[in-house]
């Protein structure tokens, strides 16, 4: 048998790259090279394994938080096919990725994960960074990776790679299991030689499959379409990642059902689509909103039912209502006691077109789904327009930017008010311009997973819109993306504190309590002084970005066109208001309300909470 004589951390990085995936004979490679922070548990292993073999191009990011998010935002700009390895050191520098990291597993994105980790031959311990425990040495702060990875593994032996490194790639390239894959790398281990049999460094291909429903419950399916009355499709990310967006928009526009999108889903459709509703749930239109309530039959297409899609399960009203769910995900297609089509989203949507050909709603039911979509573009157009007070309204901010990027561009947001606004207003005209983290909604990840998009699409304009609260706790990316000559044009939205849960404190009658950025009030003994001062232009500039102001929509438009003939990235400082909203539409979402309070405005919110939730539903 023939061998490499490598170290545990060269095998691994010579592992890498040579792996492929192919699907519908496409094949490229999957691992796009590794991002991250050196220190003293990786530099002399990782490190020196990155730097012996370049061809794996590695990143330097500015926080290892960030090194996740700017991976998993490239995986999903590269449907899931492509994918980042994200290294750090042992302790904090571990710990900084494991909210990244359960990022990536809720919105079911592959990112690899190499922590550095303790000794494993213990003799030197307890080390710098080394949480002891004093009932077991084998526990470190990795341990903490276990519940937000899909999968998890320490080598604590070299030869271990050869059993471990096949199962990561299993995982990773799995369309129902990927997420955050994590192995962590114990400091001694990485720099240990071991003579590996060639055949692990060959080229893998790793085929993604189009699996396609079952025949039985397809048949199942399609009579229970032809029998519905009102049917609704909710269309996910699992449409997205699938690349069935045209085999959707045929599906629709021959059986006439109208499709409301998730915010993983959203650009499944394009915006004029005459059978779309747009955004559903809490952040929904009313035509999707009013759909769900009354429809017989929701066929769900790779979307998990989230909260904010159900919202809190109050959205489906009919009381004969039933669901299909299409998911590639066995987990995700049997929520709601559904009709599971354990499927592809495309092969299933292919299969059901063929099966119901000649089949569609009632001519009411598709003029209806019509009027919603000619009547949302109308109050679209309306807050788009609402431009003429200073501080400007947040949703003509994105009316100007959205009229501003051309087609294939895309806008990337988090957290936040701004989710909600875009998931309304923004018009998709591009199955991929529309990124949005909202599984986890991490503020700060816009800036990073700004990055990642534009790595995955050189080609596009990207506008990442993050408030004034994303943009201070991580905007460090920023520098990365200078460093590495990636031009993201980023609109940083000042309302001087958190708009989204203030606007949600007031709703709770809590006023806005401890949500706006002030002084410390030395009569009140609140935070409820003079608004604090930040320099967010001078910050920005502080860190290479090119920075212009616009302080009303007009001026906007002037700094979106002078961005736009830029080479490098541009922030745009814009003020608006912390009480002009974009309203809800026909929906609810369940916080908890105190039962027991001094304050009206609470007991007045809890009446109001008790008659909402009494329209909660299970599904059996």
């Amino acid at each position: 048998m023939k061998t490499k004589r490598f170290t545990a951390a060269q095998a691994v990085i010579q592992f890498l790259m040579r792996q492929h995936v192919e699907r519908d004979g496409r094949r490229q490679p999957f691992f796009a090279g590794c991002l991250g922070i050196f220190g003293h548990g990786c530099i002399a292993g990782i490190g020196q394994a990155l730097q012996q073999f370049p061809e794996f191009r590695y990143y330097m990011t500015k926080n290892e938080q960030g090194s996740v998010h700017v991976a998993a935002a490239f995986a999903k700009m590269n449907n899931r096919l492509r994918a980042f390895a994200c290294v750090s050191s042992i302790g904090p520098g571990a710990t900084n990725m494991v909210t990244g990291a359960a990022l990536a597993t809720v919105n079911r994105i592959p990112v690899l994960l190499l922590p550095g980790d303790i000794f494993a031959r213990r003799n030197v311990g307890p080390v710098l960074q080394q949480l002891e425990h004093p009932l077991s040495q084998d526990i470190s702060v990795n341990d903490c990776f276990r519940p937000v990875s899909r999968y998890w593994d320490r080598i604590n032996r070299a030869d271990q790679l050869m059993n471990c490194l096949p199962e990561v790639m299993r995982v990773l390239t799995s369309q129902a299991e990927t997420g955050a894959v994590t192995l962590a790398l114990p400091q001694d281990v990485q720099t240990e030689a071991f003579d590996y049999p060639t055949e692990l460094f060959e080229d893998r291909v790793w085929y993604i499959p189009r699996p396609t429903p079952e025949p039985t419950l397809l048949t199942e399916a399609v009579e229970w379409i032809r029998a519905s009355k009102k049917p609704l499709i909710v269309a996910g990310g699992g449409v997205i990642y699938s690349e069935a967006h045209t085999a959707l928009a045929r599906f629709a526009e021959l059986t006439g059902i109208p499709v409301a999108e998730t915010q993983a889903g959203k650009g499944a459709l394009r915006y004029d689509h005459p059978q779309s509703l747009g955004a559903i749930g809490v952040t929904g239109t009313p035509g999707a909103n009013i759909t769900a309530r009354d429809a017989d039959l929701v066929i769900g297409i790779g979307t998990r039912y989230s909260d904010f899609t159900t919202a809190s399960n109050t959205a489906f009203q009919n009381p004969k209502v039933r669901f299909i769910n299409i998911n590639v995900a066995e987990f995700d297609a049997f929520k709601r006691s559904a009709l599971p089509v354990v499927a592809d989203a495309r092969a299933a949507l292919e299969a059901l077109g063929k099966a119901l050909r000649g089949w569609q709603v009632s001519g009411a039911c598709r003029r209806r789904g019509q009027k919603f979509n000619r009547d949302w573009d109308i109050e679209v157009e309306r807050i788009y327009n609402l431009n003429t007070s200073r501080p400007v309204n947040q949703g003509a901010v994105i009316g100007a930017v959205n009229d501003f990027a051309r087609p294939q561009d895309v806008v990337i947001g988090a957290a936040g008010s701004l989710p909600g606004d875009l998931h309304k207003l923004w018009r998709t005209r591009d199955p991929k311009g529309y990124h949005m983290e909202y599984g986890y909604s991490c503020m700060g990840y816009e800036i990073a997973g700004g990055l990642g998009v534009k790595m995955a699409a050189p080609d596009r304009e990207v506008y990442v819109m993050v408030g004034d609260g994303s943009w201070l706790m991580m905007s460090s990316e920023l520098v990365t993306a200078i460093q590495e000559g990636y031009k993201l044009t980023v609109l940083l939205l000042n309302n001087h504190g958190f708009q989204s849960i203030g606007g949600l404190s007031r709703a709770i009658g809590s006023g806005g309590f401890g949500t706006r950025y002030r002084f410390r009030n030395g009569k009140t003994a609140q935070l409820d002084g003079e608004p604090v001062p930040v320099d967010y232009a001078a910050n920005a500039r502080s860190l290479g970005a090119n920075v212009l102001g616009a302080r009303d929509i007009p001026e906007l438009k002037i700094a979106l066109a002078k961005s736009r003939v830029q080479t490098q990235t541009t922030v745009i400082v814009i003020e608006t208001s912390l009480e002009q909203r974009v309203p809800g539409y026909e929906s609810w979402w369940d916080v908890p309300i105190a039962e027991t309070s001094t304050r009206a405005a609470v007991k007045k919110a809890r009446k109001n909470y008790e008659r909402a939730r009494a329209k909660e539903r299970y599904y059996l």
